[in-house]
């Protein structure tokens, strides 16, 4: 045996699909356990051999109930909603946990989780709103965001504007009138990745509330070219965004929304995101994002 295949690790890598619909469909995350033994540097190997938008390590912590690194297979990032989703879904499943409160520790500060007989739902802030006559200080008008989604304001829904939603990362949420103007956006990726940098976006989350099921809110797609995302199948951090908007600007008053996302995709994945609001006097003070996750497929990664 040569010297290179001794000391050759392999990894084990579940594929857990996060905010899945009657068991399908949903956004696939690796998933890495007991990874204290990896460093930086191997989590950034092992997330591009998994090839995934996103992967999870997760690592003992002294003060959460678990620490998480979230590694694209070009860089690390703070948070990922679909990935956190992923890695306490299986975690439940495999009873590290039961159900209740736990929290992930994270670069970014912790972050609270609640664990509900199979769904795992995750903290975020209350928002804040950035409109676009505020964009331009930044050299982004709204105009350019309609452009690179191939759309005009005709395409809009009345009665929302375009905003920027923040509840820990940065979304542009884009109301349009129905589900065939959803359907036919042709985003231009080079556009919206421009866009992104100069606005600290993670993406564009465009909905409408024409849906084909009345149990459902919203129907959405999001591009993210920032982190190598031409479109997403179910975005945990932006359904809280967009949740604000459905309660404070399009004035739908409640405290609970659920959310399509990915059946309007090449390859269509649907998937289905509840979210909670926590409202003191009618104003969002904190929110809760989350859905079910299922292991499709484990991966052996040589490392």
């Amino acid at each position: 045996m040569s010297t290179s295949q001794q000391n050759t690790k392999t990894v084990a890598v579940q594929i857990v699909n996060a905010f899945v619909k009657n068991g399908q469909g949903g956004n696939p995350a690796g998933v890495v356990l007991d990874a204290d033994q990896y460093s930086d540097a191997q989590k950034l190997l092992i997330a591009q051999k998994v090839g995934l938008s996103e992967t999870a390590f997760v690592s003992k912590s002294e003060t959460c109930g678990i620490k998480l690194d979230f590694f694209t297979p070009t860089k690390r990032i703070a948070h990922c909603g679909h990935a956190t989703i992923a890695t306490f879904s299986y975690l439940a499943a495999l009873e590290r946990f039961g159900d209740g409160e736990t929290s992930k520790e994270t670069v970014d500060g912790p972050r609270k989780i609640i664990l509900d007989h199979g769904m795992a739902y995750m903290e975020q802030l209350a928002p804040t709103y950035s409109p676009a006559s505020k964009w331009v200080d930044q050299g982004v008008t709204l105009c350019d965001v309609l452009k690179s989604l191939a759309i005009t304001s005709d395409d809009l829904d009345d009665r929302a504007r375009p905003v920027l939603v923040n509840t820990g990362n940065n979304f542009i949420v884009i109301a349009v009138k129905d589900q065939a103007t959803l359907a036919n956006i042709t985003p231009d990726q080079d556009a919206i990745n421009t866009i992104s940098e100069k606005l600290d976006l993670i993406g564009y989350y465009i909905f409408t509330t024409e849906t084909n099921d009345a149990g459902i809110d919203a129907t959405t797609r999001m591009f993210a070219p920032r982190y190598g995302i031409t479109e997403e199948a179910a975005t945990g951090m932006a359904a809280g965004p967009l949740a604000c908007v459905l309660h404070d600007l399009l004035d739908i008053k409640k405290d609970s929304f659920l959310i399509a996302q990915g059946e309007f995709m090449a390859e269509p994945s649907p998937s289905q995101i509840k979210v909670t609001l926590e409202l003191k006097d009618d104003r969002i003070t904190g929110l809760l994002a989350g859905g079910q996750g299922k292991v499709m497929k484990n991966l052996e990664i040589a490392l």
